[in-house]
């Protein structure tokens, strides 16, 4: 990622964002506190199957139940990890406002590699309207010394968005994409996608519309489920990008099942459950308000985890 100054002083980011990106649980230990040896190793796995970066702190990381010192302590950890491999780095970057938000951004800022970008919701709950959205990623990227990843999610942030104010965001300098999470492909998706904007990713925030997404001309997607299938999800993608329709659209349909699977409890909870089981993370614990998913619901996504080497 470049990130200089061009003409005018506007400043000019590369930065490709393309293929799986992992949002990294946060794994428990027994007494309760965070397991940054498995949390390392975790990060490690993911990289070495194909995962072209990590997400730390976003939604699926719990974020919000960790303390001060333990989301810098899974920053400093996924930093490393993806340092390591030359693997992309994104994290989450929390605030109830904009002023806020961009104090996170500077914070964070001062912790990891320039080659790294935040990952920034629409602001919750205050449903500010379009005009208001576009003002705050306009200021945030104003001062930001990362690239933002637009966390767009209206069913968690109260604020919907149409594609002509994601086209209007697109074009701010320092906004490199977006994490388009609105519960399906509608049709805002599709209109952003039949005309993506230029240095603008359009990543699937849904696990189970990744492969429409892509199929529409996406470049990836950040996936919690990609946890479980980390390397076929890579390959999803790769078929996809090659233009390979058929083999594509049927691993699609395999990992859609997995992907709905891994949602049937509040996440990350199947996904933690199914990490434990297959012994990758010391527990399947979550922190309240979140419960551990059910027997059932762990075994399912497991089962059809195991199904995809047959």
């Amino acid at each position: 990622m470049n990130w200089t100054c061009g003409d005018g002083g506007r400043r000019i980011v590369d930065m490709e964002l393309k293929g799986i990106y992992v949002p990294l649980v946060t794994p428990f230990a027994a007494d309760g506190s965070v397991a940054l040896d498995s949390l390392e190793k975790l990060a490690h796995e993911l990289l070495d199957a194909g995962a072209a970066g990590l997400v730390a702190l976003g939604t699926t990381g719990e974020p919000a139940a960790l303390s001060a010192q333990e989301r810098d302590a899974v920053v400093d950890v996924a930093a490393a990890a993806c340092a390591t491999r030359g693997a992309q780095l994104i994290i989450g970057a929390h605030g109830g406002d904009t002023g806020a938000t961009a104090d996170s951004l500077a914070a964070l800022a001062a912790r990891v590699p320039r080659a790294a970008a935040a990952l920034v919701t629409v602001p919750a709950f205050v449903r500010p309207g379009e005009a208001g959205t576009v003002a705050h990623f306009r200021a945030l990227a104003a001062s930001s010394p990362l690239p933002l990843v637009v966390y767009h999610i209206p069913y968690r942030t109260g604020q919907q968005l149409s594609a002509a104010a994601l086209r209007e965001i697109a074009a701010i300098d320092g906004v490199v994409g977006v994490k388009y999470a609105t519960g399906g492909l509608d049709q805002a998706g599709v209109e952003l996608l039949a005309d993506a904007p230029a240095g603008f990713a359009v990543l699937a925030g849904e696990d189970a519309f990744l492969s429409p997404m892509m199929a529409l001309g996406g470049p990836g997607g950040i996936l919690a489920s990609a946890h479980l299938a980390t390397g076929r999800f890579v390959e999803l993608a790769q078929a996809w990008q090659a233009g390979d329709v058929d083999r594509a659209r049927a691993l699609g349909h395999r990992l859609t099942g997995l992907a709905l699977a891994a949602f049937a409890a509040p996440n990350p909870a199947v996904t933690k459950g199914v990490l434990h089981a297959q012994g990758r993370i010391p527990t399947p614990d979550v922190r309240l308000p979140l419960l551990p998913a059910g027997a059932a619901e762990v075994r399912a996504a497991l089962d059809l985890v195991n199904g995809l080497d047959r």
